[in-house]
């Protein structure tokens, strides 16, 4: 009885921290429309899935979200960015302009067997032959996002502020030689016409089914992209001395960058992560060729140390190259900088996680800052933004046990989906009520 009472003041005192929304429903009455378009939320996830596009290619995704904004009367932009959709509603009242944010690429990961939707797209994605997945829940982003457009749409009349849907492409990067993402989403007017306040965005992730996650400040790390050539001297794989081996050296090359992280770098003070994830080279197997390729991602959670960081990085590559009697050109590209939340946002939107929270899994707050990374960080970099995570874990499935975002076998458990509805829903709405 005790737990109770003190329950009951908690969610009381929580509602009393959001000011009035006036004509428009309390929680009880988003979650019951959450509900309701739940079903069709469903489908449209179903759906993407089962269609997935490569970045900057997402037209057949691009246009279903259009269409549906354009039904419920929006004024619709395409191609923004190459395949970027942006829905404006306005509101029938005065009032601050809230983005909300979801991302629709996937991935070049081949989709095992199991789900009746399940993705057989092939393309081709740099030079290789690659099945196309829905691996990290931009499917899910999507329709969330598609539902609660639905839901605030027929708000209009009473809503005090407008709602700028961002459905962005290429979250994941874009293809070699092309443009595009948040960045250019953003120099393209998506946070300028209307002028946003705010934005928020969600992302799903291992986790209870149902429960929001959200981080103060650093909350997801800066990332860059590495390629590596190093150069050697082709010769018979009988005589590696005729010649300079770049497979070794390059061996070497991923060697020292591993041990410059553990042994060079202050892990407390300044995590950062260097991973390998491609090698090309060589025709033959008894050819030592003249060069191999390298690629793969650099992450880092502090802006400060960031330059000086990835200038150890060429000094290693470039120095442990010319020991072995090779060479390395190193080109480093921008990915985006961390996610950082700002904490006053962060605490004014509390109490709306917290509500929402209660009808689901609950609410962690503060858990450590993940070496994944994301391109909200470039909209963060223009206006208040604040990031947070939809847990989508079977209900048996525990914390470490779930396959993690990238991986064929991840999995989205589509009961935690109405969740984020309400979640983007119920933020828009209280952060209207307080006003600007």
């Amino acid at each position: 009885m005790k737990f109770q009472t003190l329950a009951v003041s908690a969610v009381l005192a929580m509602a009393a921290a959001i000011p009035a929304r006036g004509e428009l429903p309390d929680q009880a009455g988003i979650r019951a429309q959450a509900k309701a378009v739940d079903p069709q939320v469903i489908a449209w996830r179903r759906d993407i899935h089962q269609h997935p596009e490569l970045g900057n290619r997402e037209t057949r995704t691009a246009k279903i979200v259009a269409e549906h904004l354009r039904s419920l009367g929006m004024e619709v932009r395409t191609g923004v960015a190459h395949t970027g959709v942006i829905g404006i509603l306005k509101g029938g009242k005065p009032g601050p302009v809230v983005a909300l944010r979801a991302d629709m690429d996937a991935l070049p990961v081949t989709e095992p067997e199991g789900l009746p939707f399940a993705s057989r797209v092939k393309t081709e994605y740099n030079g290789q032959q690659v099945g196309v997945m829905h691996a990290c829940g931009h499917d899910a982003h999507t329709a969330i996002l598609m539902g609660a457009a639905k839901i605030l749409a027929g708000m209009k009349a009473d809503l005090p502020g407008t709602v700028v849907f961002l459905f962005q492409p290429a979250e994941e990067g874009v293809p070699a030689g092309e443009t595009g993402g948040a960045k250019q989403m953003i120099a393209e007017g998506a946070l300028a016409n209307p002028k946003a306040d705010v934005v928020f965005g969600l992302h799903t992730w291992p986790g209870p089914p149902g429960r929001l996650t959200v981080r103060n400040g650093g909350t997801m790390a800066g990332s860059d992209q590495l390629s590596v050539t190093v150069k050697g001297r082709q010769t018979h794989g009988a005589m590696p001395s005729k010649g300079v081996d770049p497979v070794t050296a390059s061996a070497q090359v991923i060697l020292a960058l591993q041990t410059m992280v553990t042994r060079q770098m202050d892990a407390a003070a300044a995590p950062v992560v260097i991973s390998v994830g491609r090698i090309n080279g060589g025709i033959r197997h008894n050819i030592i060729p003249d060069k191999v390729e390298l690629s793969g991602t650099i992450r880092h959670l502090d802006p400060e140390t960031h330059d000086q960081f990835l200038e150890r990085i060429r000094k290693t590559i470039t120095g442990t190259a010319e020991v072995a009697g090779a060479s390395a050109d190193v080109t480093i590209e921008p990915y985006a900088p961390p996610v950082f939340n700002p904490s006053d946002l962060v605490a004014k939107m509390m109490p709306t996680l917290e509500r929402v929270g209660a009808g689901a899994g609950g609410v962690l707050r503060d858990p450590p800052a993940t070496m994944g990374a994301e391109d909200f960080a470039w909209y963060q970099k223009e206006v208040p933004g604040m990031y947070f995570f939809l847990g989508i874990n079977k209900a048996e499935v525990g914390m470490g046990e779930a396959a993690p975002n990238h991986s064929p076998d991840f999995f989205i458990n589509e009961d935690a989906l109405k969740t984020g509805v309400e979640a983007m829903v119920s933020l828009t709405l209280d952060y209207m009520a307080g006003g600007k």
